[in-house]
């Protein structure tokens, strides 16, 4: 089954898709983040949640 372009929002809101280009773009405009660095807290996090993904922006 394919992607519907159609459709704008997320299909999970508590996780980020970095592999999703609208994705990254938004998450990176909230979080104040490059996309480097957005990757660098999911993996150091070890998790694409977003709660966790922002506290490991806070804390770094």
């Amino acid at each position: 089954m394919s992607d519907d372009l159609s459709k704008k929002g997320f299909q999970d809101r508590s996780r980020i898709n970095i592999n999703e280009d609208q994705e990254v773009a938004y998450w990176t405009e909230k979080l104040g983040v490059t996309k480097e660095e957005l990757q660098s807290a999911i993996d150091v996090a070890g998790s694409n949640l977003v709660t966790d993904v922002e506290k490991q922006i806070k804390s770094s």
